[in-house]
């Protein structure tokens, strides 16, 4: 770990995370034409964001910057892999994968956390023992919603509350076990194969995790809070169903159990994905 890694580290111990990621999403939502076309602007230019790909390129449809932020697509711009697959639920960068070992742990960047601390709770440990994992940050300039991965019916939805360290290099190499200390959202679906987990992890900026069903999720409380789910369409998932959006940059973790085939061995660190396509079959 390099000098300008520690620093970041420490900085970020020291900051009161909730309350610029709050303050922040206060600008986000300002719906002052002038103010909120260009921080808009601003961030297009930025990130090479491209338009060409957005299903509403002109930013006086957009309320406000975050109505933006998490703006649609062009319908069909993301083919889906279909069925027998598990399609990516997210554009982003690949972190980490892998195997879930004998005592159910996950690996990033060299440090180790278990299941049940990612999870919040110990019920899914023997679900996914020998299962694997995926894990697929979101930059800013990245599409921000997320997709169901495979058809599903949401059974259990708990929220995590935690920190809000920012997400990237650095911090998952510096900080121990970041993905398993942020605030996160975990959704664990029965498919039509057997079950799976998808879990949206909060991050510095990010200031909610909104679901089409629940709305804003975060930050209901200072307790995990669990939500159990009975039969009925609107938790019904086909594949690439939208189930989340992010405020801002972030991670998706996608983990299956061991009966499913796996993630294809060519999707490895540092490989770009866009949501939709193939990580492996099941």
């Amino acid at each position: 770990m390099n000098l300008t890694q520690n620093l970041n580290t420490l900085i970020q111990y020291g900051l009161p995370g909730h309350l610029i990621s709050r303050a922040l999403g206060e600008l986000a939502f300002c719906e002052i034409p002038r103010v909120k076309n260009f921080l808009i602007q601003q961030f297009i230019n930025r990130f090479e964001i491209q338009m060409d790909e957005v299903a509403e390129p002109s930013l006086d449809a957009y309320a406000h910057f975050n109505a933006f932020f998490t703006r649609a697509l062009k319908e069909g711009i993301r083919p889906l892999a279909g069925y027998g697959h598990i399609a990516s639920p997210a554009d982003g960068t690949v972190f980490a994968g892998g195997s879930l070992s004998h005592d159910i742990r996950l690996t990033v960047k060299g440090h180790h956390f278990s299941l049940m601390e990612l999870f919040g709770l110990a019920d899914y440990e023997k679900t996914y023992q020998d299962g694997h994992y995926l894990t697929i940050y979101l930059s800013p300039k990245d599409y921000h919603r997320v997709h169901c991965p495979m058809d599903g019916e949401l059974k259990h939805m708990v929220h995590v509350p935690g920190r809000l360290f920012s997400v990237n290099e650095s911090t998952t190499t510096s900080i121990p076990a970041v993905f398993s200390r942020n605030e996160r959202v975990i959704m664990h679906f029965k498919g039509k194969n057997g079950p799976f987990s998808v879990v949206l992890v909060g991050a510095m900026l990010v200031a909610s995790i909104e679901t089409p069903f629940s709305g804003i999720v975060t930050p209901p409380g200072r307790s995990i809070t669990e939500w159990s789910f009975h039969r009925g369409t609107h938790h019904k998932f086909s594949q690439g169903d939208e189930i989340g959006r992010f405020q801002y940059g972030s991670t998706v973790i996608v983990v299956i159990p061991k009966s499913k085939k796996g993630f294809a061995s060519d999707i490895s660190d540092g490989s770009a994905v866009k949501m939709g396509q193939s990580l492996g079959q099941h």
